[in-house]
């Protein structure tokens, strides 16, 4: 069971995180990753794999002044 951003992330294990993030409607541009705990490079999202059990966290970037 894979969580994403507290939430049960269905059918997520095993995808990329890139793939994962685009296909859950995710800005891909304007965001962060972190993964149990860590932050995940975006350079890094097209070959990092989920695995299951694993924690999830995106926060988005907002502009504003």
């Amino acid at each position: 069971m894979v969580k994403l951003n507290g939430e049960i992330a269905e059918n997520a294990a095993g995808k990329m995180l890139r793939d994962f993030l685009l296909e859950s409607g995710f800005d891909v541009g304007r965001i962060a990753v972190e993964i149990d705990g860590s932050i995940v490079p975006k350079k890094s999202w097209e070959s990092t794999p989920i695995a299951d059990e694993c924690s999830i966290e995106v926060v988005s970037f907002v502009g504003g002044g």
